[in-house]
């Protein structure tokens, strides 16, 4: 009887077994890979993953410091609104009044300078909008609206989004109400939006890393640049670990720590591409 019962339990078991196999199979196949206990991620606008800055950075981190980043690039609303959401460990992105703001709602810790370049209007060889190299954003963006020259806006509430925004309202003109028309609005990133300008020979907005990266230049030139209104000014944030309990505290400092440090910013000041220095590092 003693044998039977065990042929039976036996036998009940790997019945149990035959039905929940598929269960457990799906839950293996499914389940969200964990980070390895060395990692972070950041939630990072597109012109620094677009120029090749990660590539060249992260692998002399991870040497320094050991610290594997996954790099979440999208614009920077985008990259603000995941981090709210505890879907990230840092930020770095370019927009310093949203990033301040995130700070100030409790979603972000001691946001900090990190680096700078500049953005640059872009347009056609042939300038149908008359603007001059010496032109003032403002001025510049009077001139195409005056014009209704085709300008091609990113309209993806990304850091160079905001800025173009902030020019148009600095000119006190509203070029959204000519949607479809002249004004142009991809919702991509900037590489999509360069293609697209030249394409169309039109103006647009862009950092000037970018624009160094991009190689489909043909119908396209450097129309206005050099103003102060056109600085733009990345910053560094820690997500705030009393709200989202799952940020990697140890290794996110670490990981701010050394880009902030006088190795990490050398590093930045280091990294060029065609022989122009993308980034300028400015740690507070």
């Amino acid at each position: 009887m003693c044998n039977l019962h065990k042929l039976q339990l036996f036998y009940d078991f790997g019945n149990f077994m035959f039905k929940i196999y598929p269960l457990i199979l799906c839950l293996v196949i499914f389940a969200k890979p964990s980070l390895a206990d060395n990692s972070i991620v950041v939630q990072s606008t597109t012109s620094t993953y677009n120029s090749g800055f990660y590539d060249y950075i992260l692998p002399l981190m991870k040497s320094e410091t050991n610290i594997m980043a996954h790099v979440v690039s999208v614009g920077t609303g985008a990259a603000l609104k995941n981090a709210a959401n505890c879907d990230g460990d840092v930020i770095i992105v370019h927009a310093k009044n949203r990033e301040l703001e995130f700070v100030k709602n409790g979603n972000g810790v001691n946001r900090q300078n990190l680096m700078y370049n500049d953005f640059v209007i872009i347009g056609s060889k042939r300038n149908p909008a008359k603007i001059n190299i010496s032109d003032d954003p403002i001025k510049a963006f009077s001139k195409i609206y005056n014009s209704s020259s085709v300008f091609v806006s990113r309209g993806d509430d990304s850091g160079t989004h905001f800025k173009e925004m902030s020019i148009w309202r600095k000119a006190n003109l509203d070029p959204t109400q000519f949607s479809g028309g002249w004004y142009r609005e991809t919702g991509s990133g900037m590489g999509t939006t360069l293609n697209l300008a030249n394409g169309m020979e039109a103006y647009t907005l862009t950092d000037r890393a970018s624009w160094i990266k991009f190689n489909n230049k043909k119908n396209l030139d450097v129309i206005a640049e050099k103003d102060k209104l056109l600085f733009n000014q990345y910053g560094i944030t820690m997500v705030n670990p009393l709200k989202c309990p799952n940020v990697r505290l140890k290794n996110t400092k670490i990981f701010i720590n050394w880009l902030l440090s006088e190795k990490g910013q050398k590093a930045i000041k280091n990294f060029k591409i065609k022989g122009q220095q993308l980034f300028f590092p400015n740690a507070n």
